[in-house]
């Protein structure tokens, strides 16, 4: 379905099967490697609970799941969480969830939101509104780690203009930023029919996440700059992965 401007892009875009046919090769072992340091550096206990936040198709749950955890996947997509489902078993579970609103009061021992999966909302108040939500999930002493990209290393890197053939389909896509935001137009032919999707994410840099975090609940432990958990530099780093421990 072409994008409905009443709909938030996320909730369209998502649940599109485009979505899914032009992001189908992302790379799964940098992201499982990553995992992989992630856990050596957090040391869950194999009965404590994790949350994978905004779990799309659910590929990161079931590695979590496989390594021993107990793992509950949520996100806002029906469609990425049908998909999920197929995965589930004993303390591997995934349901349909706004991260906006509470899921579980203080259940949770570690919740990951990776991938920059957060500072989707067009009304900034609500990405607070998600951050005091997904504290109320964590019990007292749990972690929330959120792995977002260093915006300005991305905003000077950006490549406007790029085509992509997927399936015989021909992405156009051009790449920006609008009001604070790194927007992303996706453009395309598919049986005739013309479909235009944006992904818009708020160009939030550590100062932005920093205001944030002192409207929680939430005590900074340490920013890492990469996927192999080095320090973060503003000038340098690729990401900012951010621990807080409640």
């Amino acid at each position: 379905m072409p994008m409905d401007q009443q709909d938030e892009w996320f909730s369209t875009w998502f649940d599109s099967p485009y979505y899914h046919i032009l992001y189908h090769n992302r790379d799964a072992s940098e992201a499982r490697q990553f995992i992989d340091k992630l856990l050596a550096y957090l040391h869950p206990k194999p009965h404590e609970k994790i949350l994978d936040l905004a779990c799309g198709k659910g590929r990161h749950s079931v590695y979590l799941s496989q390594k021993g955890y107990d793992v509950t996947g949520i996100d806002l997509s029906e469609q990425s969480i049908a998909y999920a489902k197929q995965f589930e078993r004993e303390h591997l579970h995934f349901a349909v969830h706004d991260m906006r609103e509470v899921y579980q009061p203080e259940t949770f021992d570690f919740i990951l939101n990776l991938f920059t999966s957060f500072g989707y909302f067009d009304n900034e108040t609500e990405n607070v509104v998600a951050l005091v939500a997904a504290t109320q999930s964590l019990k007292h002493g749990g972690k929330l780690v959120i792995d977002f990209m260093n915006t300005d290393q991305t905003i000077a890197g950006l490549i406007t203009e790029e085509e992509k053939v997927v399936e015989g389909i021909t992405f156009k896509i051009h790449r920006g930023v609008e009001h604070g935001f790194i927007v992303k137009t996706i453009r395309f032919t598919d049986q005739g029919r013309d479909y235009c999707f944006q992904e818009r994410v708020r160009a939030l840099r550590e100062e932005d996440f920093l205001e944030y975090f002192q409207m929680t609940q939430l005590r900074l432990v340490e920013v890492f700059g990469d996927y192999n958990l080095n320090a973060y530099d503003r000038d340098k780093s690729e990401r900012m992965i951010f621990v807080l421990k409640k």
